[in-house]
């Protein structure tokens, strides 16, 4: 793998070739695709259930990258963004960057707030679900569960060889998943009220079955057969939908990462995208070595979660492995020292660290809500929508 040019990894930001992978293929690690959930509101933060017309809107707008798809989710008042299959930061940030430019301004037309928060800030009521036939077996399975359940995610997926692999991969990123939820942590406020945790979305999406984090499989076939369980107990519409917050894509040869809030800006999206992608390479040659991954306790991961919920990176966290508490800060150094050799051979380091720097200095997006919301209860929202500034 050759370095990226050095010139980019002295900017420390994600511009020019920094982050881009050379050589390979597109199952080492290399390639990477983020999903990002948002919210259409009302000035006041009352949720607006016009996606089908915000998405009409952007269709008509300027022409996004290649790859970039806006789309549909199961609540009527979300919509999501797709980047196309990148293999550089800044490829992905320019990515990020059209698809929240497109949908700020189709939802300004509309009068609306495009809101990047994991869970909304204010009251939810009546909410109103996409029609479809997969979004109604949804609804069906899950009854109440669903019909006022509303959160967002950066969902990160990362191109591995083949799914054997992606099964090993996701045993070897089992201990990190709380480590990514905490610095990612976006999502405060449940009606209209301080929850006192920093991830409210990991809360509810504990009430779905199958979430967390997921069980070690020593094969596909082990984890295959586990899904084709739930299925057949009536538990998951279908192997698709699992609740876990690290996956093998039943879609895409990739390793999905689901356990991050939506988040408040582009920079904390490739941040954490840079993050799984140095992860997942790093598990890949632990992989290609022969490495077994750590064992944790299944109580201990949910206790770590919990944690990373509770508290997130100004708190105490749980070592999944060690089972022991921490400062949060501290398992964040570990991590960035597991994969400074993988973002250092992709051309990320620099652009990574500052980054980090910055949202250590600056807080995360739960610390950033809390302070807003005193002088502004809708204190999430993309600019370029309503009232929230020029694009």
């Amino acid at each position: 793998m050759a370095e990226a040019a050095a010139p980019a990894q002295r900017t420390g930001a994600w511009d020019g070739r920094a982050g881009t992978c050379d050589g390979g293929g597109p199952g080492d690690g290399r390639t990477v695709g983020v999903e990002e959930e948002f919210l259409l509101a009302e000035a006041g933060g009352r949720l607006a259930p016009r996606a089908g017309e915000v998405l009409a809107a952007a269709a008509a707008g300027p022409r996004l990258p290649p790859g970039v798809r806006l789309q549909r989710e199961l609540p009527a008042c979300q919509v999501e963004a797709a980047t196309g299959v990148c293999t550089g930061m800044s490829e992905l940030a320019d990515h990020l960057r059209a698809a929240r430019r497109a949908l700020a301004a189709a939802a300004r037309r509309s009068g609306l707030l495009l809101l990047s928060t994991g869970t909304p800030p204010g009251p939810v009521s009546g909410l109103r679900l996409t029609s479809g036939e997969r979004y109604q077996r949804t609804a069906e399975i899950y009854a109440g569960a669903v019909r006022d359940y509303v959160s967002c995610g950066c969902h990160v997926h990362i191109g591995v060889p083949d799914r054997e692999t992606a099964v090993a991969v996701v045993n070897h990123l089992r201990p990190w998943l709380p480590t990514l939820l905490a610095l990612s942590a976006n999502s405060p406020f449940h009606q209209g009220r301080d929850t006192g945790y920093d991830s409210w979305r990991a809360v509810l999406k504990s009430r779905f079955p199958v979430s967390g984090t997921p069980p070690y499989c020593a094969s596909a076939a082990e984890y295959d057969a586990a899904l084709d369980r739930l299925v057949d107990c009536g538990v998951l519409a279908d192997r698709r939908q699992t609740f876990w917050l690290v996956r093998p894509s039943e879609r895409f040869p990739t390793v999905e990462l689901r356990v991050a809030d939506a988040v408040p800006g582009t920079e904390d999206a490739v941040l954490q995208a840079a993050l799984s992608r140095a992860l997942v390479r790093t598990a890949l040659t632990a992989v290609r070595q022969g490495h077994e991954a750590r064992p944790v306790d299944d109580r201990v991961a949910a206790a770590a979660l919990w944690s990373a919920a509770r508290y997130g990176v100004p708190g105490t966290a749980v070592h999944p492995v060690e089972q022991r508490r921490m400062p949060a800060t501290e398992r964040v150094r570990e991590l960035f020292a597991l994969v400074a050799p993988a973002l250092e051979q992709a051309g990320d380091l620099a652009p990574a660290r500052a980054a980090l720097a910055r949202l250590l200095r600056a807080g995360t997006g739960a610390q950033r809500q809390r302070a807003a919301a005193a002088h502004d209860p809708v204190s999430c929202p993309v600019p370029g929508s309503a009232s929230a500034g020029p694009p």
